[in-house]
């Protein structure tokens, strides 16, 4: 356990906390949980990185945790009526396609693809749609559709990048295996 992994789990105390100010109508404060869960993932990235911290665990919990603060934002916004059924049957169908998926590959052995800048790009815009629909600014509607589209291109782009990098990986432990 390190400092990256402690503030992924704190992401996870965060969903709860958000929940609790969205639904008590607490708008502002309910963004800035919002924003701090996005900062910690930033942070803990960066450490991660910069101090040779990268773990399994880590690698693994922290696309969990941001998944689940987005669903869950995105399942207040629904309940509370800012979105359609449609575009939260999108978002939900995209977002827990991409858990299911890592938990399935990983199970199996397979490396995950690392977020990359179009996933960091992704998730800023996300942001930025949620602020927009939260205190409901123009346009955010149509911004949070360009968004949606924009995540799909991404998620394509992911599953491109898997394929190549475990591609690559196993071409290694065939070429490993025959020089031995």
């Amino acid at each position: 356990m390190n400092l990256p992994n402690i503030l992924t789990i704190s992401r996870f105390f965060l969903i709860p906390v958000f929940v609790i100010a969205f639904f008590s109508e607490h708008n502002l404060f309910a963004f800035i949980i919002y924003l701090v869960a996005g900062i910690t993932d930033m942070v803990d990235g960066y450490l991660a990185r910069k101090y040779n911290l990268v773990t399994e665990l880590g690698s693994m919990l922290d696309p969990l945790a941001d998944k689940l603060m987005t669903l869950t934002v995105f399942l207040s916004l629904l309940i509370a009526g800012k979105i359609s059924w449609f575009v939260a049957g999108v978002i939900f169908f995209r977002d827990t396609g991409m858990i299911i998926s890592s938990v399935f590959f990983h199970m199996k052995g397979k490396k995950t693809v690392p977020a990359n800048i179009l996933g960091k790009m992704t998730t800023v815009l996300f942001y930025v749609a949620i602020l927009m629909i939260t205190f409901q600014l123009p346009y955010h509607m149509g911004f949070l559709w360009v968004v949606i589209l924009f995540s799909f291109f991404t998620s394509i782009n992911y599953i491109f990048e898997f394929k190549k990098m475990n591609n690559k990986l196993e071409t290694q432990k065939k070429g490993a295996a025959a020089s031995n």
